[in-house]
């Protein structure tokens, strides 16, 4: 993928509390619709010190993170906290809570 950890964690820091983003969107959103996988890999480098909301990242089915990511419970409780709601599979209502980056372009015009 051409775009650099750089731009995944700008992309991440624009997801607004109560939304998520998946993996694949965001590589979308960099022009590499297939770097998914690079996007998690930047994930899983973010540095701290960004404090970046990666608990708003998931994957393509809505589904959280494994519990070692973020310690068991803790994503769940922080995207609940926000107002994501959750399916009876455990994944995140989609239709409800993906984020869409030009609602706000929408809604300006």
């Amino acid at each position: 993928m051409g775009g650099t950890f750089d731009e995944v964690y700008r992309i991440v820091a624009r997801i607004p509390a109560g939304k998520v983003a998946t993996y694949g969107q965001i590589a979308a959103l960099l022009g590499h619709p297939r770097g998914a996988r690079t996007v998690g890999w930047a994930m899983h480098d973010a540095p701290p010190e960004l404090d970046l909301p990666c608990h708003r990242v998931v994957n393509a089915r809505g589904a959280l993170s494994p519990e070692e990511v973020f310690g068991p419970g803790r994503q769940r409780a922080l995207l609940e906290a926000e107002g994501v709601t959750f399916k009876r599979n455990g994944c995140i209502d989609l239709e409800q809570h993906l984020w869409d980056p030009r609602a706000r372009r929408r809604r300006a015009r």
